[in-house]
């Protein structure tokens, strides 16, 4: 039942990133709780039982092995799961990527999978989520950091732990497979966890401690299934040092625009008098605001008083634009540099229909296979017409430069864009119409942008194996919005490390429905 929770005991739901992080090693047991984030009681389903789910964190160089346990057992959400770890390249490991109907089988009720990959040459701030169905929007994600000893931009903090990573989060006061009708439409915003809703509680929110003097770097993660937000901290500038795992060149700004499955880690000066101020996550939702902390939370100085902020809005003039960030190390552009010069050139046209609401992805909707791509291509198959779904998959040759058009303009938007496997060049930008070939910006997820924008990104093909590219609104992918590329194919057999934990995943999945069915982004839902 669905209800209002008391407000005395909302403590108990604070941030879990609070906590102290675990890994690389380490167990992370999927469950059911009922939890009250901002104030309004709810079944969800967490990993090691917060939300977030606990940090996982390693250093450079580290193989991180993560033993999932599926302790799920309430039927009315999905108690399948698989976990993906955003922003890992994954290669040689695309069987740990934990693309449900892509790269495995989901982990069955009661059973385990073992997710062990190692993290030779990233580092920077990363993500894990469900990515089987909607389950994440039921709470299923966490924070995933990679620390680098030697991190170039070591110098220009002093402060990178647990207590400076800044989560964002759409919150729903439904479960994902009991959506109202019409499109879903979020209830609150939680930072770390916490939050208020308009009409609520005036519940505890969000507080992150500083010390004045200190400079602190934080982790800013959107862990959100759809809205993007627009976050800043009173009375302070945001300098920019790492966007989705790649460092940057340093870039002060008071505003960042940051959608689903981004990141942004940026330094604070902690030069403002001892007080509290307002940190601001506005969504972009028509009618949102931040009045009575909603959408809020507190940047505490050591010494201030535990109450909240009367700070005024002040970011706002110095917003992020994607064109003004560049690598802090140049790295080539795969690819001749003019539009169109790459080996592989694909347009990406995007569309819907209305209803019953699924998207296409040039006139093809994303239909999970009954067998896992990866698995079909362990199995013999070869050629791209062979695979499932049928024109879903595009083959690109090993070594080969891809460059990727996505016109915007689609109902939806704008539409945070994800590719699996890769980091890629984002050559064009959205709003935005010259090309920069020389030093863009280096990243996972990019926004579409609006009606006249033509985002454009490059990467090189060299990481075997079946590599997801979606939406990283989840109700639009589980409406058909992704498609399959396919990397060297005939190569994979003879690259995939594979485990016998892996082999078992679909026999178990099949035994345990009773039939082989679909493996799930939620089309049996309806949207």
């Amino acid at each position: 039942m669905l209800n209002l929770f008391p407000f005395v005991s909302l403590a108990l739901f604070l941030s879990g990133s609070a906590n102290a992080s675990i890994g690389p090693k380490t167990d992370l047991r999927i469950v059911n709780k009922v939890i009250a984030p901002d104030g309004f009681e709810r079944p969800t389903v967490l990993a090691g039982g917060t939300f977030p789910g606990p940090t996982i964190a390693g250093e450079k160089g580290d193989t991180f092995s993560v033993n999932v346990i599926d302790q799920l057992h309430d039927t009315d959400m999905d108690v399948f799961t698989s976990i993906h770890w955003h922003g890992i390249d994954q290669h040689g490991h695309n069987a740990f990527d934990g693309a449900a109907s892509v790269t495995q089988c989901p982990i069955t009720p009661g059973d385990s999978f073992l997710y062990k990959f190692p993290v030779p040459d990233q580092a920077g701030t990363f993500w894990y989520h469900s990515h089987f169905a909607n389950q994440y929007c039921d709470g299923l994600r966490g924070v995933l950091v990679v620390r680098d000893p030697h991190d170039p931009h070591a110098g220009l903090y002093d402060v990178d732990d647990d207590s400076t990573i800044i989560t964002l989060a759409d919150w729903y006061h439904y479960l994902s497979r009991n959506q109202p009708p019409g499109p879903p439409a979020f209830n609150s915003t939680l930072i770390n966890g916490a939050g208020r809703w308009a009409g609520g509680p005036s519940t505890d929110l969000a507080v992150v401690n500083v010390e004045q003097r200190k400079r602190y770097r934080f982790r800013l993660v959107s862990i959100s299934c759809d809205p993007n937000f627009t976050f800043s901290i009173d009375n302070h500038l945001l300098t920019i040092i790492e966007v989705d795992g790649i460092n940057v060149q340093p870039l002060i700004v008071d505003q960042i625009q940051i959608f689903a499955g981004q990141r942004y880690s940026f330094v604070l000066n902690a030069n403002q008098p001892v007080s509290n101020y307002w940190i601001r996550s506005l969504p972009n939702r028509d009618g949102d605001t931040t009045d009575n902390g909603v959408n809020s939370a507190v940047l505490r100085y050591r010494g201030a008083k535990r109450e909240d902020p009367t700070t005024k809005q002040t970011g706002g003039s110095r917003p992020l634009v994607e064109t003004n960030l560049h690598p802090l190390t140049r790295t080539r552009v795969p690819g001749k540099p003019v539009p169109g010069g790459a080996d592989h050139n694909i347009n990406l046209n995007v569309t819907i229909n209305d209803p019953p609401s699924a998207f296409f992805v040039n006139n093809v909707t994303f239909k999970d296979p009954p067998i896992p791509v990866l698995l079909q291509i362990l199995s013999g198959k070869k050629k791209p017409q062979e695979l499932l779904p049928q024109g879903s998959i595009y083959p690109l040759k090993r070594g080969a430069s891809v460059e990727l058009t996505i016109p915007a303009g689609v109902t939806g938007g704008p539409h945070p864009i994800h590719l699996h496997g890769h980091s890629f060049h984002v050559v064009r930008s959205a709003g935005n119409s010259t090309y920069n070939f020389d030093n863009p910006v280096v990243r996972d997820v990019v926004s579409i942008g609006g009606d006249g924008d033509e985002v454009t990104i490059r990467f090189e093909a060299d990481n075997p194996g079946p590599w997801f590219l979606h939406c990283h609104i989840d109700w639009h992918l589980s409406a058909g919005f992704a498609a399959v590329f396919a990397e060297d194919v005939p190569n994979v057999p003879s690259t995939a490390v594979i485990s016998e934990d892996w082999k078992q995943l679909c026999p178990r999945y099949n035994q345990f429905n009773g039939t082989q069915t679909d493996l799930g982004h939620g089309h049996e839902h309806g949207q």
